[in-house]
């Protein structure tokens, strides 16, 4: 017994020190009551969302595309079906009533080879080009105008914008009477300039229209310009205030940069539809004098409804749709606003 006590007492040094455990060892931060949150143990629509996809192998992001649903029947019925009749119709015959017939190319070399057809694509190109022309510096003054923010500049675009209250054919009834040599404003007030015959005069009629379609539609564009300055940074124009930049300056080294895409975009509108001039055209001149005014959109209509030629309609129509597109590609191509970036501040 003594041998077994002693040889306890000689192997109690060399046993395993106990480990202790002190208060401090197991801090009340080590686990926390955030560490294992009620959120990160339920399932999340996310972890749905991920699940899925693996399990099908696809991840989808953003809303459903049945949401375009609507939208995509909405294109369908009312544009894309009837571009595809336009193009089935100007391969055949027909007056509006009887049959139809089939006839190739017919009415495409025909088309191509009259002389109404090639005179009305002529002053549609002018129309456009020099509508343009006219139109755009004059927006993007009045638009960088209306963005300031003093009180007499809102109250000035009231006015500006008058001309977007009236539909065309207002506005075509309006400046005929106005240009009317007989009755006219030249008459009334004894303008000798202004009351000469614009609208029956053939080398000023076109001229006149161009005039006319500018009045009615720069307030439009101006808009679109006015907003688009509206979300240039003011840090940019405050460091060139700094560096000793006058308004002008300004203008020419920041407005302008900053417009590039809305240019593009608004270039894009205003081309656009100056290939879809009718209404305004046909009230107030009808093409005339002679044909000197009757554009692609008011031959196409001349062509069905007047002289019952659909086949041959069809084909200007065709023809006014393919420059659109073409313009649109073209003009997004060069601009390259499909590879538009943020010009937001911070962006």
């Amino acid at each position: 017994m003594s041998s077994v006590s002693k040889t306890a007492r000689v192997a109690t040094p060399h046993a395993a020190p106990q480990t202790s455990v002190s208060p401090t060892s197991v801090s009340p931060t080590s686990v926390s009551p955030t560490s294992v949150s009620p959120t990160s143990a339920a399932p999340t629509a996310q972890s749905h969302a991920a699940a899925k996809s693996k399990k099908t192998g696809k991840l989808h992001k953003g809303p459903s595309l049945w949401y375009t649903a609507p939208a995509l029947i909405f294109f369908g019925v009312f544009a894309l079906i009837p571009l595809v009749g336009v193009l089935v119709l100007s391969f055949t015959t027909w007056d509006g009533l009887g049959a139809i017939t089939f006839n190739g190319i017919g009415n495409w070399v025909r088309m191509f080879q009259d002389p109404l057809v090639m005179n009305a694509f002529k002053l549609t190109i002018i129309l456009t080009i020099v509508s343009w022309a006219v139109q755009t510096p004059i927006c993007i003054l009045l638009g960088t105008f209306m963005a300031g923010t003093q009180k007499y500049r809102a109250f000035l675009a009231v006015f500006y914008f008058l001309p977007l209250l009236f539909s065309s054919t207002a506005v075509a009834i309006t400046w005929k009477n106005l240009l009317d040599p007989n009755f006219g404003v030249g008459k009334a007030f004894g303008i000798g300039w202004l009351a000469h015959n614009w609208l029956g005069d053939p080398k000023t009629a076109l001229w006149t229209v161009i005039f006319v379609v500018s009045w009615c539609f720069i307030p439009l564009h101006s808009l679109l310009y006015q907003g688009a300055v509206r979300q240039i940074p003011q840090t940019m124009y405050e460091a060139a205030t700094i560096d000793g930049a006058g308004p002008i300056r300004q203008f020419f080294s920041i407005t302008l940069p900053q417009l590039k895409y809305t240019f593009a975009t608004d270039s894009t509108l205003m081309i656009v539809g100056s290939l879809t001039y009718f209404d305004l055209v046909y009230v107030m001149i009808g093409g005339g004098p002679g044909n000197a005014t009757r554009i692609l959109p008011l031959d196409m209509y001349l062509k069905g409804f007047k002289s019952y030629d659909m086949g041959g309609a069809s084909v200007v129509g065709v023809i006014i749709l393919a420059l659109g597109i073409a313009v649109s590609l073209i003009l997004n191509k060069v601009s390259g606003s499909d590879k538009m970036e943020s010009q937001m501040e911070g962006a």
